[in-house]
C-alpha cells in the first residue's frame, strides 16, 4: 500500500518578509488550509526537524552556513540581497525547510512512506553553492538529493523543477556532478536569467526546457514529454526530488505562463510512473514558489492528491 507523508512546521510561518513581498507566510497558510480538507485526512503528517550544520554543508560551505546564521537579526529585518531578507525567525525556518526534506528522504528511503510533500518556506532552488538569492537561503531540494546519496547510497538522484523560475542554484550545485540529474521547465526570459537549452553541465546531466511567456499546458506537456521524461527514464534515478513551484499557474502575478491544476496533476502522475520504474516510487516533493494564494492552494492540493494515487 502506498503512503504519502506531509511534512511541515509552524516555525516556517515565522520567516517574515517586508510588507508587500510575494513570498509571505500566507502562502504556507493557504497550502496547509487546502490540505486540511477531508480528501487529505489519510495523509501521514510529521513536523520538520531542524537540520544541523553537517546536513546543510552537504551542498553549502561551512563558512556560508555561518554567514547566514550570523546575518540573522535579533529584531527587525535585514536585507540579504535585492529581494531576499531575514527576520528573527528566518534562520530556524530555513533549517526546518532543509530538515523537512531530509526527514522525507529518511521516510521514503526506508520504505515507511512511498512519497512525501514537504510544505515549508523559505523556498530553496535559487540558493547557489555560496550565494543566497531569489527569496532562498539554503537549497533544500539539492541537500535532500545529496543526503539520499550520502546516507542511503542512492547512486543516482534526479531533481525535476517545474517552478516558473529557473533553479539556478540547483544547476550551480550539480553542474559538475554526473550522479545527479537536474531537469527544469521555466519561463524565459525571466528571473534569474539562467536556464538556456545549451546549459547542460559538465556531464550533460542538466536538462533545461525553457518556455515562452504566454505558453500554457500544451507547451508545458510537450516540453516534459520531449525534453525531460526521456532523459529521466534513461538516467534511471534511485530517488526523484521535485522542486514543486506553482508559480507557472495562470493566476500567478510574478510570471506569464498559463498552467492550471490539471497540468500539475498530469506532471505529478507522469513523474510517479518514472519513479515507479526505477526508484520504487520514491519521490520527495519540496514546495518552492507560487504567489497567488488561490492558485497555489489549488495546485498544491492537485499535486498532493496525485501523490496519494488520487
Amino acid at each position: 500500500m502506498s503512503t504519502t507523508l506531509l511534512i511541515s512546521h509552524p516555525a516556517c510561518l515565522d520567516h517574515l518578509t517586508p510588507a508587500g513581498h510575494p513570498e509571505r507566510p500566507d502562502r504556507l497558510r493557504a497550502v496547509e488550509q487546502a490540505l486540511e480538507a477531508e480528501t487529505f485526512q489519510t495523509l501521514a503528517r510529521e513536523q520538520a526537524p531542524m537540520a544541523d550544520a553537517d546536513t546543510v554543508t552537504l551542498c553549502h560551505p561551512l563558512d556560508y552556513f555561518e554567514a547566514i546564521r550570523e546575518a540573522s537579526p535579533s529584531e527587525g529585518m535585514v536585507r540579504i540581497d535585492a529581494d531576499t531578507s531575514m527576520s528573527p525567525g528566518s534562520f530556524e525556518a530555513a533549517l526546518r525547510a532543509v530538515g523537512g526534506g531530509v526527514r522525507a528522504v529518511d521516510e521514503v528511503m526506508t520504505g515507511k512512506a512511498t512519497n512525501a510533500f514537504v510544505a515549508v518556506r523559505p523556498p530553496g532552488h535559487h540558493a547557489e553553492t555560496a550565494r543566497p538569492m531569489g527569496f532562498c537561503l539554503f537549497n533544500s531540494a539539492a541537500i535532500a538529493a545529496r543526503y539520499a546519496q550520502k546516507k542511503y547510497g542512492a547512486e543516482r538522484a534526479a531533481i525535476v523543477d517545474f517552478d516558473v523560475h529557473h533553479g539556478n542554484g540547483s544547476q550551480d550545485i550539480f553542474w559538475n556532478d554526473q550522479t545527479v540529474m537536474y531537469c527544469s521547465t521555466h519561463e524565459m526570459p525571466l528571473y534569474p536569467g539562467t536556464g538556456a537549452v545549451g546549459e547542460r553541465g559538465k556531464f550533460n546531466t542538466i536538462v533545461n526546457a525553457p518556455l515562452r511567456a504566454g505558453d500554457g499546458g500544451d507547451a508545458f506537456r510537450e516540453a516534459m514529454e520531449t525534453a525531460v521524461f526521456p532523459r529521466l527514464r534513461g538516467f534511471k534515478p534511485d530517488i526523484l526530488i521535485i522542486s514543486a513551484g506553482f508559480d507557472a499557474h495562470t493566476r500567478d502575478p510574478l510570471a506569464n505562463l498559463n498552467l492550471v491544476e490539471a497540468d500539475y496533476t498530469w506532471v505529478t502522475r507522469k513523474l510517479m510512473e518514472i519513479a515507479d520504474d526505477s526508484a520504487n516510487g520514491r519521490i520527495v516533493s519540496m514546495l518552492e514558489g507560487g504567489y497567488d494564494l488561490q492558485g497555489l492552494a489549488r495546485s498544491a492540493a492537485a499535486h498532493v492528491t496525485a501523490l496519494m494515487r488520487g
